[in-house]
């Protein structure tokens, strides 16, 4: 499989737990305790995706995230208190792709972090692609283009930044323009697997997205909201 994890917990019972489960799946796996070390280790070892808890020494899990984030894109799964909603919420704003909570269940974590790398593995043929000189397929919504080849979206000619979530989340609801998804749609055609957290990841993606490419976030032109079913994209445009 050839795919390494970063596992950051300062509780060894659970680093151990995860370090043997993924490498019977075929996983190399890297290990952190604290939040400085999990930061120079990703900048470092390159991991193809990070389990992040949150409460961590040194640099909680919040911190960590948009430090690493600031620097790259690569998958953060997010690791929650059961109880604690709103660190899911602040974790899902501060970029990362995904979160569980304790106690979780092996399979489950499984089922994350394969989901998460096949998402990434798409993205890395999209680029191959683009390195082939296969020509890109843009789409174009107003001032917003969408580069399905490059994984690009810009607003009147320049980049917006967005991170694979958000990116397969625009895409997926602008080349179905008009039609309504709900949110547990979205978390199954989107996320790529059934979703066993909370609906409102939806929302804060969306919430993420409108911020880069709307011009009045609070009356958006792309993402529209259909109030008591879900989200759809501007069938107008384009």
């Amino acid at each position: 499989m050839d795919k390494t994890i970063l596992i950051v917990d300062d509780e060894k019972a659970i680093v151990d737990i995860l370090n043997y489960n993924l490498t019977k799946e075929g996983y190399k796996t890297l290990e952190a305790y604290d939040g400085e070390q999990a930061v120079s280790m990703a900048e470092q070892q390159k991991p193809d995706l990070i389990l992040l808890d949150v409460m961590l020494p040194k640099k909680d899990g919040f911190t960590v995230c948009k430090e690493i984030r600031q620097k790259d894109n690569t998958p953060i799964i997010m690791v929650t208190a059961k109880e604690d909603e709103v660190d899911k919420i602040i974790g899902l704003e501060l970029g990362a792709d995904d979160y569980i909570t304790k106690p979780f269940s092996v399979r489950e974590v499984m089922a994350r972090v394969k989901a998460n790398l096949r998402k990434t593995m798409a993205f890395s043929m999209q680029q191959q692609i683009e390195e082939e000189n296969i020509s890109p397929n843009a789409l174009r919504f107003g001032h917003l283009s969408l580069d399905i080849d490059r994984y690009e979206a810009r607003i009147n000619g320049k980049i917006v930044e967005l991170t694979l979530r958000e990116f397969e989340l625009l895409k997926f609801l602008a080349t179905q323009k008009g039609q309504v998804f709900s949110r547990e749609e979205l978390l199954e055609k989107v996320w790529g697997y059934e979703y066993f957290g909370d609906v409102r990841t939806v929302d804060v993606t969306v919430r993420r997205i409108r911020e880069k490419i709307e011009q009045n976030p609070s009356m958006p032109e792309y993402l529209a909201t259909k109030r008591g079913i879900g989200y759809y994209f501007n069938p107008n445009l384009g």
